[in-house]
């Protein structure tokens, strides 16, 4: 008799050319990851010829329940980890049946930017660090954490190992190659200041591909920690106190600051950051200012500094980029619960395209 993962696990290819597609898109809130599958008559690995498809946007938070119907149109393809084989993972925006992008729908503009003939000639690079932090299921209490108590103070977690370090690096190991082999440019992992928080980069990718990449990344982590029966949270600050906030450090640059002459470039291009800072932080993540408080390694949210290898600032320049004048620099302010095609679209249009 065959066990339950057995049949998770059978081989669809052995019997049959047909593949399963997951369909992922986000909910109302901005930050719920949704998905359902649908059988295909055989591979496919472009978008375009995938076809689209639809949902009760009433369930999401996203229609009407007289007016429900949201389009979903297919954006990019992965490979599916947990189905393997054929099997793909599908990034969808959403729309209006009559095809306009419906509110939530934050690649739409996004694309829009990154397809500008000024940003595309900069083929912009984005590394994004995103952090999160692991809550045991019915508590909602950081894991490794004695339920309604305390670990010892920050200092030894951070990259530690040991088991009275590190907590959950199953879980970020599983992440890590499941990532790589759906084909999202992870490019490393490392333990977080706070127990029980981690972080995963993911870059250097060019335009909008990073937000896709970024988007699957965080589905992927969300069906691992519900295999692991593990909460994943992306609160910008999980834990009141004396305890690191979660960001997702966001690392550009533009072909004009990976050549020669690109400090000063980079340096414009700060202080282009500087005059938009408020509409930033509006766009950087919900709850950001419990975050931005001017301790644990944040800038205050309501000044704006930057400075050479300075993690206090809202925006670091890495000594080798001044040592070699050119490079990129890493905005410190977008919190672990961004939309990354807002910042990184944002970022490009402020640094590019508009002219104070």
């Amino acid at each position: 008799m065959s066990a339950l993962s057995d049949l998770v696990n059978l081989n669809l290819s052995d019997s049959t050319e047909k593949i399963i597609a997951e369909y992922i898109w986000i909910g109302g809130s901005g930050m719920d990851l949704r998905s359902k599958a649908r059988t295909l008559s055989g591979p496919v690995s472009d978008p375009s010829k995938l076809p689209k498809w639809n949902y009760d946007g009433s369930s999401t938070g996203q229609a009407p329940g007289e007016d429900s119907e949201v389009i979903l149109y297919p954006q990019a393809i992965f490979r599916d980890p947990f189905r393997r084989g054929n099997n793909i993972l599908v990034v969808c925006d959403a729309y209006t049946p009559a095809g306009e992008p419906i509110p939530t729908n934050k690649r739409h503009a996004a694309a829009k930017i990154f397809s500008h003939p000024d940003v595309a000639a900069e083929v912009p690079w984005y590394g994004i660090e995103q952090e999160y932090t692991l809550l045991q299921k019915d508590v909602n209490w950081p894991i490794g954490w004695p339920i309604g108590g305390f670990p010892g103070p920050q200092g030894p977690y951070y990259c530690g190992v040991g088991a009275d370090k590190a907590f959950g690096r199953d879980i970020v190991d599983a992440h890590y190659k499941a990532c790589l082999y759906a084909g999202v440019n992870i490019s490393g992992i490392n333990g977080e200041v706070m127990p029980g928080q981690w972080e995963f980069q993911v870059g250097p990718s060019v335009g909008i591909s990073a937000g896709d990449e970024l988007w699957v990344a965080r589905y992927i982590l969300e069906r691992i920690t519900e295999i692991a029966g593990v909460v994943v949270s992306f609160d910008p600050k999980p834990i009141q106190g004396d305890w690191n906030g979660a960001g997702a450090h966001t690392n550009y640059s533009t072909k004009s600051m990976r050549e020669d002459g690109g400090y000063e470039v980079i340096k414009k291009a700060i202080e282009k950051l500087k005059l938009r800072h408020k509409e930033h932080i509006a766009a950087y993540g919900e709850g950001n200012e419990r975050r931005l408080t001017g301790r644990h390694e944040t800038a205050d949210i309501n000044t704006f500094s930057w400075g050479v290898a300075n993690r206090g600032a809202s925006v670091r320049v890495g000594r080798d980029t001044e040592k070699e004048g050119k490079g990129y620099f890493e905005d410190r302010r977008p919190a672990s619960n961004m939309d990354p095609y807002v910042v990184t679209s944002m970022v490009a249009e402020t640094t590019i395209l508009w002219k104070p």
